[in-house]
C-alpha cells in the first residue's frame, strides 16, 4: 500500500509490541504503585503514629482507585507516561495529606482537652488556604496544557489534572475522618504518668 501511495518510499525497520510486553507493563506499573504506597504508609507510620499511617495508606489506595477507574470507564490508553502521572499523583497526595496530618499532631499536643472531631475541623481550616493555593495553581497550570498543549501530553496531563483534583478532595475528606474511624483521641499519645511519689530529698 505504501509503494502504491508513495512510489519510490522503503520501509527500512519495523516496530512491533506483543501481548507479553503489554502484560509486563501493567505487572511491573502495579508493583511500582504498590511499593510506592507501602513505603509511603510506613514511613508515615515511624513518622507519626500508625493510626496516621493507616489513613494515609487508604487515602492513597482510594486515589490510584478513582484513577484506574476512570481511566477503565472510558478506556483511555494506560502506558509509560500514565504510570508515571499516577506515581507523581501518589507523592502530591502524600504530600498533602502529610502536611494536614501534621498540624493535627500539632494540635493534639496545644488542645488536649478538646474534643477530636473539633480539632480536625480547626486543624483541616488552618491548611485549607495553603491546600486550595496549591491545587489551583496545578490546575490552572495543567488546563492550559489540556487546551493548547501537544496531543503526546493529553494523557499525562489529563492523568495528573485528575489525580490532583482527587488527591486534594481526599487529604481533606477522607484522610482526616478516618483518624476518626480508627479511634484517635486528643490523649491517645500521652504518656501515662506514675503515681510514685518523689522519695525523700538528699541532706
Amino acid at each position: 500500500m505504501l509503494a502504491q501511495q508513495y512510489p519510490g518510499s522503503r520501509v527500512d525497520s519495523v516496530d512491533t509490541v506483543s501481548g507479553k510486553v503489554s502484560q509486563e507493563l501493567a505487572r511491573d506499573g502495579a508493583l511500582a504503585i504498590a511499593l510506592a504506597m507501602l513505603g509511603v504508609a510506613i514511613y508515615i507510620w515511624f513518622r507519626f503514629e500508625w493510626h496516621f499511617g493507616v489513613g494515609a495508606l487508604v487515602t492513597l489506595f482510594h486515589d490510584v482507585s478513582v484513577m484506574l477507574g476512570f481511566f477503565a470507564a472510558f478506556e483511555l490508553q494506560v502506558d509509560l507516561n500514565i504510570v508515571a502521572a499516577f506515581l507523581a499523583i501518589v507523592g502530591y497526595s502524600l504530600n498533602d495529606t502529610v502536611v494536614i496530618y501534621d498540624r493535627i499532631r500539632e494540635n493534639l499536643r496545644k488542645f488536649r482537652k478538646m474534643a477530636i472531631v473539633p480539632l480536625l475541623n480547626l486543624s483541616l481550616n488552618e491548611t485549607l488556604s495553603r491546600t486550595v493555593v496549591t491545587a489551583l495553581s496545578i490546575l490552572f497550570a495543567l488546563g492550559t496544557l489540556l487546551l493548547i498543549g501537544p496531543d503526546v501530553l493529553f494523557g499525562l496531563t489529563l492523568a495528573i489534572f485528575l489525580g490532583t483534583l482527587i488527591g486534594t478532595y481526599s487529604s481533606i475528606y477522607i484522610s482526616a475522618p478516618m483518624l476518626v474511624w480508627l479511634g484517635l483521641k486528643p490523649d491517645s499519645f500521652l504518656r501515662l504518668e506514675t503515681d510514685e511519689a518523689p522519695g525523700p530529698a538528699a541532706v
